[in-house]
C-alpha cells in the first residue's frame, strides 16, 4: 500500500526530470501528502504535461462522483483486468511525481513511520499510475488518480509488504504512450510493474529508510520536519 506521500522537487525540477510542460502550474513543496489531496502528475497527449489529479482514483463510468469510492492504490498484479482500472491501464497512465513515500513498523511501543527515499536525492521519483477525467455536477473538469503498487523489496519488505511501483527513466516513453494496444504492449507494460531494485544501477541508485516523527500520523502536519531523521525530528 502507499497510503502517504512526500514531494519536494520544485516545479522546475520535475519539468526537467520528466520533460514535461508546467501548463501554467507552479506546485509548491508538500511534505506529507495524503489521499483525496492534489497532487502533481505527468500525463501525455500530444505532449508531456504537468497537471493536478486529486488523489483518489474515480471510473470514468461511476455515475456518483459524491459517493463513488476512491482508490488511492492499484495493484499491479491485477490493473489490467480489474474493472475498476482496466480501461485507465489502456489509456490514461501517468506518472505521479514524488521524492518518496511513508509507510510504517510496527513496534513495541506503536508503529514507526519510516520516510523512503533515494539515497542521491537529486531527482523525483516517478510512482507508475493511472488518471481519469470526469465531468463533476457543477460542470467542472474533476481529474483523479491512483498510484500502482506491487510487492516490496528487500528494503521495503521489512517495514511493510507492498510498495509504489517506481518508474526506471528509461521506461517513462512506455509508460506514457497511447498507442495502438495489442497484448504485445500489454505484456511490456506489465514487465515494468515491478518492485524497485535491491542494487544499485546507474539510473535507479539504492533506496533508504529513516525513522521520523510521529507528527506524520496527521495530514495536517506538512513542514520539513516530517522528513526529518527522529533524532532531529521534534
Amino acid at each position: 500500500m502507499c497510503g502517504r506521500f512526500v514531494r519536494t522537487s520544485a516545479t522546475q525540477e520535475i519539468l526537467q526530470e520528466f520533460d514535461a510542460e508546467a501548463n501554467g502550474l507552479d506546485i509548491a513543496p508538500s511534505y506529507n501528502i495524503a489521499p483525496s489531496q492534489d497532487v502533481a502528475v505527468i500525463i501525455k497527449d500530444d505532449r508531456r504535461r504537468l497537471v493536478l489529479c486529486r488523489w483518489g482514483f474515480i471510473p470514468h463510468w461511476a455515475r456518483d462522483i459524491t459517493n463513488a469510492t476512491k482508490a488511492i492504490n492499484a495493484r499491479a498484479e491485477t490493473v489490467a483486468v480489474n474493472r475498476a482500472f482496466s480501461a485507465a491501464f489502456r489509456t490514461h497512465r501517468c506518472l505521479v511525481a514524488a521524492d518518496g513515500f511513508y509507510e510504517w513498523r510496527r513496534g513495541s511501543a506503536g508503529n514507526v513511520p519510516v520516510f523512503i527515499r533515494h539515497k542521491s536525492r537529486n531527482t523525483p521519483l516517478g510512482f507508475a499510475g493511472l488518471y481519469s477525467t470526469l465531468a463533476a455536477a457543477d460542470g467542472s473538469v474533476l481529474r483523479t488518480c491512483t498510484i500502482i503498487t506491487t510487492t516490496a523489496n528487500k528494503l521495503v519488505r521489512t517495514i511493510h509488504d507492498r510498495m509504489p511501483v517506481i518508474i526506471d527513466k528509461a521506461d517513462y516513453g512506455l509508460w506514457l504512450e497511447h498507442g495502438a494496444w495489442d497484448a504485445g504492449n500489454k505484456n511490456a507494460l506489465l514487465a515494468i510493474l515491478v518492485p524497485y531494485p535491491d542494487d544499485a544501477l546507474d539510473d535507479m541508485p539504492l533506496l533508504e529508510a529513516i525513522d521520523v516523527s510521529t507528527m506524520v500520523n496527521s495530514p495536517r502536519n506538512n513542514s520539513p520536519q516530517c522528513i526529518e531523521p527522529i533524532s532531529n525530528a521534534g
